[in-house]
């Protein structure tokens, strides 16, 4: 498995501790994420929905990276969940700078580095079938 790939599985699998936190520990998804803001059960179970679903995309793209619709998808998913955390910061302040860091960390990494990968996992298809 590619370095890309093993770093998908990374960041969902914690993921998955925010789809726990979403259904079962609300009180840490707020403190984790949404610290300066109240959240109802609702809230945290769309939110463990919604990480639920991008989890899963990490995963069936790390062991998929030269399919192109997948990565895409995935890729754009890191896209969507730092503006959503960038929104909750800058506009609507339910966040903290601290678990702002966080997410960004992640989603940045990642979208850096499928953004230098874009090309180059189907490049090594086409060799293949040579």
């Amino acid at each position: 498995m590619e370095a890309l790939g093993w770093w998908l599985m990374l960041v969902g699998a914690l993921r998955l501790a925010s789809v726990w936190f979403g259904f079962f520990n609300l009180w840490a998804l707020t403190r984790g994420v949404y610290s300066l803001s109240s959240m109802t059960e609702v809230h945290g179970r769309t939110f463990g929905v919604w990480t639920l679903l991008t989890c899963t995309l990490c995963f069936l793209c790390a062991f998929n990276l030269d399919n192109r619709p997948l990565y895409t998808a995935t890729f754009l998913s890191f896209v969507y969940a730092l503006g959503h955390f960038l929104s909750e910061y800058f506009i609507y302040h339910t966040m903290a700078i601290t678990n702002l860091t966080t997410v960004s960390f992640f989603a940045g990494t990642s979208i850096i580095w499928m953004l230098t990968q874009w090309g180059s996992f189907q490049h090594h298809r086409i060799l293949k079938q040579d």
